[in-house]
């Protein structure tokens, strides 16, 4: 077929069906669009982290954490930018956020996903307009908390806007296009950080707070290009034929019956389930509600948003100046995104099960090493020689390589596939309300755990990463290339979650049965 791979009906190996279709402009450039909500999350995370290190920035809101910064020999290297206020500048998104992604589950049921998106993109540019013009830390804070309400927003729609619009068989490639985004968004900010911090005046920091608004606008703006997904479209409105029309212009085929016949019987009984939140906490639906809070939860625990937010900090702590620690920065940026764009090509010729090993092998290695390094060389008020600093530099890049592999994207792929349509806005809230809630204890604990654990925090994250692989390769099963609507049954083939799930299945459909011919009556 013209213009990208097709995938057809009837039967695949496993009993599944495929649909016809090909990858078409018009999908491929909405699925662009949407991504591109992540570079707010992303720029957000990077540029975070730049700010706190810069001393200009620390001058103005966090006066004694320069004062500690800068001084050399009573303090621990690992306690100088030890502050709970420092922490709650950043931690204070990810509440917002957490609080928000719940609002953001009803309101993207019931309104669509293409209006979250822009409640999300507007919150966000908000926000970034009060921080760069912040004059005390508490605009600062409000700001922060904008920018979160506009991410929950955006983390909650945008991941379910991509599953449900793209082709099945390329949905791990589509989807990953939003953590191909948010690693974008962090180099950008890295760059942008590395570029202000020479900003004589001591002004650059706004600069890098205030560029948070060009992505959100662009996601604002960008919405209003979007179509809305088949998935919705039926599940709100009931309107068979306009998804038809949507499905044929997605796939560039006219034959779009078979998954039409698919959403429509999710539809149906997606419109009988009153309470979703009620719903996923049935026993039919425990792997799922499971991954839901597992993956996110092990996704904070790589210690990602260590370096994510505090990359200059531990390049600072290690004795690079404050430029070389934001270059540092960008380097490790630069080395995520790359390894991003490496999942999109592969994440749907090896799988999910594979990526998740290789990347989580690779990690605990790094960290390891780190922890290591740390421990022997820099002590508590000592300094790393260049060739050790190289060497640490290296391994954060192993360890940024192997996360925007693996967990990086899989953390929001995997999740957004594995629920079915009467519980899928409900289920994508818990991901992210979990991602949050976890990001912020992180973000908000870490320059403290530092302090007291020193080296031995990089071996408390290593740790998490053994467990967490060994998790994935035990109870996730491979779900490359199956349509969404058909999902449930790996569930059912599956050796530990078969005796959990295939009696309540068979009991919820006699249930919707019986329901749908009491409304025929």
């Amino acid at each position: 077929m013209a213009g990208g791979a097709g995938f057809v009906s009837g039967e695949g190996g496993h009993g599944y069906s495929y649909y016809n279709g090909r990858i078409t402009r018009f999908v491929l450039c909405s699925c662009v669009m949407a991504a591109l909500g992540g570079a707010i999350f992303g720029y957000d995370t990077g540029v975070s982290g730049g700010v706190t290190s810069m001393e200009s920035f620390l001058k103005k809101f966090f006066p004694d954490v320069y004062a500690k910064m800068e001084e050399t020999t009573e303090v621990s290297n690992y306690c100088r930018f030890d502050s709970q206020l420092l922490t709650a500048f950043t931690s204070s998104l990810y509440v917002a956020g957490l609080v928000a992604s719940f609002f953001a589950s009803s309101f993207t049921r019931n309104f669509g996903r293409k209006p979250s998106i822009l409640v999300g993109g507007a919150s966000f540019f908000i926000g970034a307009v009060l921080g760069a013009a912040a004059f005390n830390v508490y605009i600062l804070v409000l700001g922060r908390v904008l920018l979160g309400v506009g991410v929950g927003f955006a983390n909650q729609s945008i991941p379910l806007y991509l599953s449900e619009i793209a082709p099945p068989k390329y949905r791990g490639a589509f989807s990953n296009g939003f953590q191909l985004s948010v690693s974008l968004g962090i180099l950008v900010a890295n760059l942008i950080n590395f570029g202000t911090e020479k900003i004589k005046g001591g002004w650059g920091w706004r600069v890098s707070l205030g560029m948070a608004a060009i992505p959100a606008l662009i996601m604002t703006l960008g919405e209003v290009f979007l179509p809305e997904t088949p998935n919705s479209i039926i599940q709100r409105s009931g309107d068979y034929e306009k998804a038809k029309q949507l499905l044929q212009k997605l796939r560039g085929a006219d034959d779009v019956e078979a998954e039409l016949d698919d959403l429509v019987k999710a539809s149906d009984f997606s419109r009988s389930i009153k309470h979703p939140f009620k719903k996923i906490m049935q026993r039919e639906y425990r792997p799922q509600l499971v991954m839901s809070i597992a993956i996110p939860f092990f996704q904070q625990v790589t210690g990602i948003n260590v370096i994510a937010f505090y990359a200059p900090i531990l390049f600072r702590i290690i004795g690079l100046k404050e430029s070389s620690s934001l270059l540092s920065a960008v380097v490790t940026g630069a080395v995520g995104m790359l390894t991003t764009m490496v999942s999109v090509l592969v994440v749907d010729k090896l799988g999910r099960r594979v990526m998740f090993a290789v990347g989580g092998i690779l990690m605990f290695v790094s960290q390891i090493v780190i922890g290591t390094i740390m421990a022997i060389k820099l002590g508590d008020y000592g300094e790393i020689n260049r060739g050790y600093a190289f060497v640490h530099l290296l391994m954060i890049c192993l360890y940024v390589a192997a996360y925007g592999l693996s967990w990086g994207p899989l953390g929001w792929l995997v999740p957004s596939e594995i629920f079915p349509l009467e519980i899928r806005s409900a289920g994508q809230s818990v991901t992210v309300a979990v991602n949050f809630l976890f990001t912020f204890v992180i973000a908000q604990t870490f320059l403290a755990m530092l302090c007291h654990f020193k080296a031995g925090i990089f071996f408390f994250f290593g740790g998490w990463v053994a467990v967490m692989t060994l998790f994935v390769y035990a109870l996730l099963p491979e779900t490359k290339g199956l349509p969404l609507e058909q999902m449930d049954r790996v569930w059912r083939s599956h050796w530990f979650w078969r005796r959990m799930v295939i009696k309540d299945h068979q009991k919820g459909a006699n249930e919707v049965e019986n329901s749908l011919l009491r409304q025929s009556w």
